[in-house]
C-alpha cells in the first residue's frame, strides 16, 4: 500500500488523521499521559499516528477546563491558520479507546536539534540557552540549533503559551521540515511560557513572523476563533490574540520572566 508523501503530512494528512482506520500497535511509556502508537489507513495510504484518548489523561488543577487533547488539537488549529511553526496534522476524533487527540507520525531524522553538550562541542551555528555542570562537575551547555524554522516555533510557543517545550518535543522531519509536537499544556491565560528555545532573546522578530503575528488577531475574530471555541474557553482565545499583540508591539524575541521557571525539566 501506498505511504504518506511530504505533500500529504499537510491538507492530505489531515483528511488521514480525520478519517483513517486507527490500529494500536503500542504504547509509549515514557508519556506522562496514555500515549498509544498506532497504524492509520486511508484509501489505500498507510501511515503512522499517535493516539491520546481523552480517558487516559491524569487532570490537572492549573487547567481545569477543556481537555489535554482539546489543547493539543487548538495549538493545530493555530499554526495552520496563522502559518506560525509546523504541527503535525492533529484532530480529535473516536478511537478504540474513545474519543482522542490523533496525530500523524513524523519521521525524523538523526540530527539532534536541541542537546546538553561540553562547550567546545557546540556547532558555531547553534544557540546557547543555559550554562551549567555536568554530574561530574564538568561545563556543559543547553543548547540549540539556529533554524528558521525553530524560530516559528518559538514564537508560535509564545502565542500559544507554552508550559512544556522539551528538546524532545522539537522534530527535525525527513521532509526538511522543523515540527513542534506535544502542546496539552499550552494556552493558559496566565504566562507560564516554559521552553527550551531561548536562543533569540532580544532579537528582532523576522518580517515573516511579524506578518503572521498581525494578520493573527483578525483570524481568531473570525473562522479560528469559531474552530478553538470547543476546546478553549473565550477568555483563553482572547488571550492568544494579546500575546501575538503584545509580541507584535514589543519586536523582538522576550526574556525569560522572573515569576515563574522558564525551562521545562526535565528538559528533554
Amino acid at each position: 500500500m501506498a505511504q504518506p508523501s511530504g505533500e500529504q503530512a499537510g491538507t492530505g494528512g489531515l483528511e488521514l488523521v480525520e478519517h483513517g482506520k486507527l490500529e494500536v500497535e503500542g504504547r509509549l511509556v515514557d508519556a506522562s499521559n496514555v500515549t498509544l502508537f498506532c497504524g492509520i489507513e486511508l484509501d489505500g495510504v498507510q501511515a503512522k499516528a499517535v493516539y491520546k484518548p481523552v480517558r487516559g489523561e491524569r487532570p490537572l488543577w492549573d487547567f481545569p477546563d477543556g481537555t489535554l487533547a482539546g489543547r493539543e488539537v487548538a495549538t493545530a488549529l493555530i499554526s495552520a491558520t496563522s502559518g506560525l511553526g509546523a504541527v503535525p496534522p492533529t484532530v480529535l476524533r473516536d478511537g478504540p479507546f474513545g474519543v482522542g487527540m490523533v496525530q500523524l507520525w513524523i519521521d525524523t531524522t538523526e540530527d539532534d536539534l536541541v542537546d546538553v553538550r561540553a562547550p567546545e562541542d557546540v556547532p558555531p551555528d547553534w544557540r546557547v540557552v543555559l550554562h551549567a555542570h555536568d554530574r561530574s562537575g564538568e561545563p556543559a551547555v543547553l543548547a540549540h540549533a539556529d533554524h528558521p524554522g525553530m524560530r516559528e516555533l518559538a514564537a508560535l510557543d509564545i502565542v500559544v503559551n507554552n508550559t512544556d517545550r522539551k528538546g524532545g518535543h522539537v522534530l527535525g522531519a525527513v521532509d526538511g521540515r522543523i515540527y513542534g509536537v506535544d502542546h496539552g499544556i499550552c494556552l493558559h491565560t496566565e504566562p507560564k511560557l516554559r521552553t527550551v528555545l531561548w536562543g533569540w532573546i532580544g532579537e528582532p522578530l523576522p518580517e515573516e513572523i511579524t506578518a503572521k503575528l498581525a494578520a493573527l488577531p483578525g483570524k481568531l475574530d473570525g473562522d479560528l476563533g469559531s474552530a478553538l471555541e470547543p476546546h478553549l474557553t473565550t477568555a483563553e482565545i482572547r488571550a492568544v490574540a494579546e500575546r501575538a499583540e503584545q509580541l507584535l508591539a514589543a519586536g523582538t524575541f522576550p526574556e525569560p520572566g522572573d515569576d515563574w521557571r522558564a525551562i521545562p525539566w526535565p528538559l528533554f
